[in-house]
């Protein structure tokens, strides 16, 4: 049993209202439950209720225990001095008001509904289970379903809009450079995306904006900072590019990061840091104004059509520098692009919208649904009992609901939990 429950069930008036009474056998009648606060104070505000004859109006307090008014030091918070019942589940102490009279209590487990009791028993005991609804989850209708995935899908580009509002306060709200910095950790993957987070932080931006327009400074600015210009290899184009770091240590007052850790362990070539560096030289030496260029496209097709890059010749037939392989265009495929525009660009593109105050949630919807459903061990799962994902736009909100719901039993704060507790 918590309190979470005890406030649920008030809030939808789970439990049976007819010949409510106080522990001091007086009437009492509900004539509005209160609006749920959610900050600090009592549990439900501007509450109306009828005790006996006496017409009152005032807060609500919810506890496990009587005791645990004492227990949380309501007597000397003013904030409590207009609550007007005590809603528990045991009433183990005589809670007394400033006026010296006792606070009228209401033992909710004397009136709760069996139907609503056994639901949250059922829902909170299975903890064998993968999520604690998924015997249950598919009995939950599709338009709930839909709209509870809509909702899940706008939180997560809500966080994660938020976490990217931190790197632009830090970047004096230049979106350009935000844009960069993320769109190396994902360059980067989950292997070395911290390191090329930290491969586009160790320099200011506004260098790269000097030496995009010239393919090799840029690539000496990358490969040099990231540490790959050190060594001795007799090759022309290596020589060439660390003869350029030089000049540019030596304009900008450049360090490369020291330790900095690339892991090639395990990985595909395609994926090696080296060709993924290369990547995004090509994509900054031909788009000028990247970040801009992104808030006007309004299709996958447009996206796709940004990321077509070329890389320099030299990493058609390398996948590191010191050895030659068998040539191939080393393009951006779509599922790499597709990464991209769930983790950084629409999340990006909404965090600059709601600073103009111009959301448009239809944009961000329509080209999630067109991107194929991600696949990792979540999703799999949510498949196996039986919730399929159509699209990224599904697989988000299921990503959503599994880590900062399910995972953290917040079921009272679910759409589908609710559903389900309060099914007869």
């Amino acid at each position: 049993m918590n309190e979470d429950f005890l406030h649920y069930v008030w809030k939808y008036q789970l439990f049976s209202v007819h010949n409510l009474k106080t522990t001091t056998k007086e009437n009492l009648t509900i004539l509005k439950i209160g609006s749920h606060n959610h900050n600090s104070g009592p549990d439900f505000l501007n509450s109306q209720l009828k005790i006996d004859d006496q017409l009152w109006v005032g807060n609500v307090e919810i506890h496990l225990k009587s005791s645990d008014w004492y227990a949380h030091h309501h007597e000397i918070d003013k904030n409590y001095d207009a609550v007007i019942l005590h809603v528990v589940w045991e009433d183990d102490a005589t809670i007394f008001m400033k006026d010296n009279k006792p606070l009228p209590v209401l033992v909710l487990k004397d009136f709760v509904f069996n139907s609503a009791l056994n639901n949250y028993r059922n829902l909170f005991s299975a903890k064998q289970r993968w999520i604690p609804c998924e015997k249950e989850i598919n009995s939950v209708d599709d338009f709930t379903l839909a709209n509870w995935k809509e909702r899940l899908f706008f939180e997560r580009l809500e966080r994660k809009s938020d976490e990217m509002n931190q790197l632009l306060e830090t970047n004096q709200n230049d979106f350009e450079a935000v844009l960069f910095q993320l769109l190396a950790k994902n360059f980067g993957l989950k292997v070395n995306g911290d390191s090329f987070l930290n491969l586009a932080k160790s320099f200011d931006f506004s260098i790269l904006r000097k030496v995009r327009f010239d393919e090799q400074q840029l690539s000496a600015l990358l490969f040099g900072q990231a540490g790959f210009l050190e060594e001795v290899i007799e090759d022309e184009f290596y020589q060439q590019l660390k003869k350029e770091y030089k000049y540019l240590q030596h304009k900008y007052n450049l360090q490369p990061i020291v330790n900095m850790q690339f892991s090639f362990f395990r990985m595909r070539p395609p994926n090696f840091p080296t060709i993924r560096i290369s990547q995004l030289v090509s994509l900054y030496h031909l788009h000028q104004n990247l970040f801009s260029k992104m808030m006007q496209i309004e299709t996958l097709k447009g996206f796709y059509e940004l990321f077509e890059v070329t890389v320099n010749p030299f990493w058609k037939t390398h996948y590191t520098f010191d050895k030659v392989s068998k040539s191939s265009p080393k393009k951006l495929t779509k599922s790499f692009v597709d990464l991209l525009l769930i983790n950084t660009i629409i999340p990006l593109k909404f965090l600059y919208q709601k600073n103009r105050g111009e959301v448009n949630e239809n944009d961000f919807l329509a080209i999630l649904q067109k991107i194929k459903s991600e696949k990792n061990s979540i999703i799999s799962k949510f498949d196996e009992i039986g919730i399929k994902a159509k699209n990224a736009y599904e697989t988000q909100s299921l990503l959503e609901l599994k880590n900062n719901y399910c995972s953290k039993k917040l079921c009272l704060q679910c759409v589908i939990g609710i559903k389900l507790l309060s099914s007869k």
